[in-house]
């Protein structure tokens, strides 16, 4: 099996969405937050959307060519759907769990990098195709083109397992963020090179 190949999306939004919901099934922060099985297929597709779905339209939306993994990076400027997260969160969590979820987000903020930079609300591979490296692929892919802009890149990694793969890629931690009973969440920065 050779290197994965990985390209621009184009109008295949549901095969990235399923993908991502497959991908993080299993990932501690969106299981804290939705639990229950049903809960979580419906309405992980929205947060996906609202989170990430900006990179469609603006062409940083990436996948390998069988859709096994998806990558969507918001470029300088673009920013997450705020409104629909905050309808989610008000809409589906108990209290204590609204009340925690809105102090992992104004913490999220303090480490979001101010200057122009690239972000990745999510990266996902299908839990089948997983050890293949995909995801070494699709991150290659994307700091490729945050370094020939010469521009920094962002995330924060809500499951720890996957740390070792930003750090590969040079992102360093910058923290940690948690809440109430909130998994801890990692803020990682990859400067500009």
């Amino acid at each position: 099996m050779g290197k994965p190949t990985v390209r621009t999306m184009k109008a295949d939004e549901d095969a990235a969405i399923d993908t991502v919901v497959l991908a993080f099934a299993s990932d501690p922060m969106t299981r804290w937050t939705w639990p229950g099985q049903r809960q979580y297929l419906e309405l992980m597709p929205k947060l996906t959307r609202a989170f990430g779905g900006r990179a469609f339209a603006a062409g940083s939306a990436y996948c390998t060519d069988d859709y096994s993994g998806v990558a969507l990076w918001l470029p300088p400027g673009a920013e997450p759907d705020t409104a629909v997260m905050i309808e989610l969160m008000e809409t589906t969590l108990q209290p204590q769990q609204r009340e925690n979820a809105y102090a992992l987000f104004a913490e999220m903020g303090k480490y979001h990098p101010h200057e122009p930079h690239w972000y990745l609300p999510l990266i996902g591979v299908d839990p089948l195709h997983q050890g293949k490296g995909i995801g070494d692929a699709l991150m290659a892919h994307a700091v490729a083109r945050a370094d020939r802009e010469g521009i920094p890149a962002y995330l924060e990694s809500s499951n720890p397992r996957n740390i070792s793969l930003y750090r590969r890629h040079g992102f360093e931690p910058l923290g940690e963020i948690q809440s109430g009973s909130s998994p801890t969440m990692v803020p990682m920065l990859r400067k500009a090179r």
